[in-house]
């Protein structure tokens, strides 16, 4: 893997895909700038060495379509006050004036591009959408550890069209993983969450032959749980998934690994702040509830299990964290390995 400290870089035009997929408040607001300052260090190297940057990144889910919902203009504004230098904002990421904002970049200068999931061939990783992103440009940097694995048309179509390297972020991302999956201390444990069960099955049965122990908790954790036989009421479910998720629970029992599923949970009627938060044992959960958070027993039993764990890798919250009454889940998880002496 080629790192940007292999480019040569002075007076180019770097296409820079980033993770500005930032959480934001009903107004639009950030609540929290982690991913853009993640960035940073990259983005001060390219500038150094004398390049012009051109910042590529998706926020939210707007489907293809443009949604004033999901603009970049607020990201635009922090990134500036962050870098201590302007930032442009480009209102579409292709089109023949982001083509003339580009084209007049001159080294030490920055553009943030708007959204790039306004446009279907993103996602789609469309040929004739990469092209056009990639003649903004000389070179292609990634640094978007959190999107790398998605073949869209910046993440990987660019790619065929410009040099490729990766940025500070991603190879110290991979080179993380690196130590975790391949020559880890023992024991090793896998803490997954997250919405989608489907994103993760085959990532599950992989870790199933690399990890020790797994603790499984978000959205994700109800399809294994109706799998074990209880309702979940209104909660996110993928019930296609159930025998999958029956298999997989088959397989770790077969090569006594522990997987571990959780034993309580908080319910609730609406996701929102101030919404009531309810701890219910699994036959417990009421039928016009959904789950938000892994409840007390169950922290404390991933507590006990991370403190004995001496290499962790950790994908996804166990709860709604974003929403005050369900992100005791996920701080204690947070706080369990930090306090623990696993790599993580």
């Amino acid at each position: 893997m080629k790192t940007i400290k292999e480019a040569q870089l002075k007076d180019k035009k770097v296409l820079i895909r980033v993770d500005f997929n930032v959480p934001r408040d009903k107004e639009g607001r950030i609540t929290d700038d982690t991913r853009i300052r993640a960035v940073l260090p990259t983005l001060k190297y390219l500038l150094d060495a004398g390049a012009s940057i051109i910042i590529m990144s998706h926020l939210g889910r707007p489907k293809g379509k443009v949604n004033p919902e999901f603009t970049l203009k607020n990201v635009a504004v922090r990134l500036e006050e962050l870098l201590q230098r302007p930032v442009l904002f480009a209102e579409d990421c292709v089109g023949d004036e982001t083509q003339k904002i580009a084209a007049n970049l001159r080294p030490g200068q920055v553009v943030l591009l708007e959204n790039l999931r306004f446009h279907p061939e993103e996602e789609a990783n469309d040929p004739e959408f990469s092209k056009k992103l990639a003649s903004l440009a000389d070179i292609y940097v990634n640094d978007a550890f959190g999107t790398a694995h998605r073949a869209h048309a910046s993440t990987a179509g660019v790619a065929d069209y410009l040099p490729a390297y990766a940025g500070f972020l991603l190879a110290q991302e991979i080179e993380y993983l690196e130590k975790v999956i391949r020559n880890p201390e023992r024991p090793r444990m896998a803490i997954l969450g997250g919405a989608k069960v489907a994103d993760k099955l085959g990532l599950i049965r992989n870790l199933l032959e690399k990890m020790d122990v797994i603790l499984i908790g978000g959205a994700m954790a109800n399809t294994f749980i109706r799998a074990q036989g209880y309702e979940v009421g209104k909660s996110l479910c993928e019930n296609d998934l159930l025998e999958e998720a029956r298999q997989i629970m088959q397989l770790a029992q077969e090569k006594q690994h522990k997987l571990y599923l959780p034993v309580d949970v908080i319910t609730t009627t609406e996701l929102a702040d101030e919404a009531p938060a309810h701890v219910k044992n699994l036959d417990e959960i009421p039928e016009n509830e959904l789950i938000a958070d892994i409840g007390p027993k169950t922290i404390e039993m991933y507590q006990k299990e991370i403190a004995k764990a001496r290499s962790i890798v950790w994908n996804g919250p166990v709860g709604v964290f974003e929403k005050k009454p369900f992100m005791r889940g996920t701080e204690e998880i947070a706080q369990a390995i930090a306090s623990s002496s696993a790599f993580s």
